[in-house]
């Protein structure tokens, strides 16, 4: 399965709520809008749940140490990513959009990989700002270019393999290994939120 396959299967996954939670994301989208409307302060609840979730999945995935090593890391990359896709489609239901269409999968993936959305939306054909907000983008998404952009993410994404498994000495001690995990993926959700949230503004 390539790249591309294996973050559409996560997206599909992790949409449908298929998976350790259960619910579609419109449905989860849906619980915080119906307790606080379709306001900051229902995606301010919403990030820091995920936040919490994703940081307890990169603690207990490192918690095993020398032995799952090989194991542990592509596991916390995939429930991580899992959970971070269901943040950030979250707020952009929260915000109206529709997390089923093409285009707005395309702007979820391009949250994943931050500063170089920008080069990724050239590489497919789109020169413009990377800021711009989805309202604005969506018009100039057709299908060849996301497709494109999912590639170009899902390659990007499987590189974080080999990055979360720079600090190996740490991983090495599996307390520490649960630590430095749960750190990565609370950084890491805290960054895609403050994106998501300028994407889909």
């Amino acid at each position: 399965m390539n790249s591309n396959n294996i973050l559409n299967t996560i997206y599909d996954s992790s949409i449908s709520g298929k998976g350790v939670f259960g619910e579609s994301i419109q449905k989860l989208a849906d619980e915080y809008v119906d307790r606080y409307g379709r306001t900051e302060k229902a995606i301010d609840r919403l990030v820091s749940n995920q936040r919490l979730k994703c940081t307890a999945t990169g603690f207990v995935t490192g918690l095993g140490g020398v032995v799952t090593l090989p194991v542990a890391i592509p596991a916390d990359l995939a429930s991580s990513l899992y959970i971070e896709i269901r943040m950030i489609a979250a707020i952009a239901a929260i915000r109206g959009y529709d997390v089923e269409s093409d285009e707005v999968r395309t702007l979820i993936y391009l949250c994943l990989v931050g500063n170089t959305a920008g080069d990724i939306l050239k590489q497919a054909g789109i020169k413009c700002m990377t800021d711009l907000a989805a309202n604005k983008l969506i018009p100039l998404l057709s299908k060849k270019v996301a497709e494109k952009v999912a590639e170009n993410v899902g390659g990007k994404l499987l590189m974080k393999t080999a990055a979360k498994g720079l600090p190996k000495l740490a991983k090495m001690v599996p307390i520490v290994g649960g630590v430095v995990g749960g750190a990565y993926n609370y950084a890491e959700v805290s960054v895609y939120a403050k994106v998501a949230r300028k994407r889909f503004n």
